[in-house]
């Protein structure tokens, strides 16, 4: 029997958006873990089941959505969505993804303002500390996989201490700005080899459409949202989009400078919707339909949840459409994988300084607090126990708390 990577490469054959948006509502409903565990069962179903392309192309594919701002898993999904049924394919396998989490989250929202006594606070209060827990877990591997020598070590402090600085959207900018200059600075890079290319139906033209409207978008909306709620909303969810590298859970500090910081959102339901997020399949940028459904001044609900949705999920895809057709010849350059590796370094310190300030400050009330917050990171590391068993227990834990109260 051989291994995956061993079999030539499959002959690639168009399929249906009805046959993608099958397969992606599959894994929509049982893609538990984050974006690692989702690019695993991604290739496990797509790889080395239906064989929709060779494991080759897909680690290509996998490197590129890395290389990139945006939430990695969807945008992995979207590109093979697009590689399968063209552009329909890639909306098919975006919305089928996508949408169980959002239904249960948009769910949790019409119904967590409405939870009353000891076990319902409880429960929220075990959400809150179970996210101090994940985002550990999610610091603590970055860490080890972003940061392995002194050079991307020190960028991560550095980026940490900017924080301490410069708090909030502005500071993370400068963060992540200063490890990408850090990284190209110190040239740590290695060239990517050559081959395993991914065919995709987008033309030069097309891409670079699509990275000029991420560009002005990124550039004209700040000069927009003055002059309504909705594009002030639309702006801030697309920002906290444009931003992220590294993985789902470093939009968290991005959302909460935007929505919690100008007082949309309150920063104890803001923890307690990333709470209940942990437990869902699905991508993590979900947690942006939560927010859009909660937020204080209109446009708030579903409309509110749909813009807010459409603005985070879009600046990834845009640049992904943008970056495709050049892509071969960008991964061969040093200076740009010297680039994403000091920007990478530069998230971990981003990241460690929300696990401290809100998640800790906020959620971290006394000993049995941090206890529960201690059990849940040592399930989720040394037991490897499922994040959504890690949740509905700490939440229980939360729950016995505050009846012993």
């Amino acid at each position: 029997m051989t291994d995956s990577s061993e079999r030539p490469a499959p002959k690639a054959s168009p399929g249906s958006p009805r046959e993608v948006f099958g397969v992606f509502l599959k894994l929509g409903l049982t893609s538990f873990g984050g974006p690692i565990a989702h690019l695993g069962y991604f290739r496990d179903e797509i790889v080395t089941r239906r064989r929709w392309l060779s494991d080759a192309a897909y680690g290509e594919l996998v490197a590129l959505c890395q290389f990139l701002p945006g939430p990695s898993s969807s945008q992995v999904g979207f590109a093979l969505g697009l590689m399968r049924a063209g552009w329909l394919g890639a909306l098919a396998a975006f919305t089928a993804f996508t949408l169980p989490s959002v239904l249960i989250l948009l769910i949790f929202a019409a119904t967590a303002a409405q939870v009353a006594g000891p076990i319902g606070t409880g429960a929220l209060h075990g959400l809150k500390i179970v996210a101090v827990a994940v985002v550990a877990q999610a610091v603590w591997g970055m860490a080890r996989t972003l940061c392995p020598d002194r050079a991307r070590a020190s960028i991560a402090v550095a980026a940490l201490a900017i924080l301490a600085f410069v708090p909030g959207a502005l500071g993370m900018i400068a963060a992540i700005v200063f490890g990408a200059l850090a990284g190209l600075v110190l040239g740590r890079g290695t060239q990517a080899p050559s081959g395993n290319s991914v065919p995709m139906p987008v033309r030069r033209g097309q891409g670079l459409l699509c990275l000029a409207s991420f560009a002005l978008l990124l550039a004209l909306l700040p000069m927009l949202s003055g002059h309504s709620q909705s594009a002030a909303v639309f702006e801030s969810f697309y920002a906290s989009g444009a931003l992220v590298f590294g993985g789902g859970h470093v939009v968290l500090p991005l959302l909460e400078a935007q929505t919690v910081a100008p007082g949309w959102v309150t920063q104890d339901a803001f923890l307690a919707g990333y709470g209940a997020a942990q437990a869902l399949p699905g991508p993590l940028f979900s947690f942006a339909a939560y927010l859009g459904a909660i937020l204080g001044p209109a446009p708030n609900g579903l409309i509110g949840a749909a813009i807010a949705l459409v603005a985070v999920f879009l600046p990834g895809f845009l640049i992904l459409l943008g970056v495709l057709p050049f892509w071969d010849r960008l991964r061969a350059t040093r200076g740009a994988q010297s680039l994403i590796q000091g920007a990478n370094a530069a998230v971990v310190g981003v990241l460690g300084a929300a696990l401290y300030s809100p998640l800790f400050t906020s959620a971290i009330a006394d000993m049995r607090d941090f206890t529960l917050a201690v059990a849940g990171f040592v399930l989720l590391v040394i037991w490897k126990l499922p994040p959504w068993m890690v949740v509905c227990g700490v939440a229980l834990g939360g729950v016995a708390r505050a009846m012993s109260a």
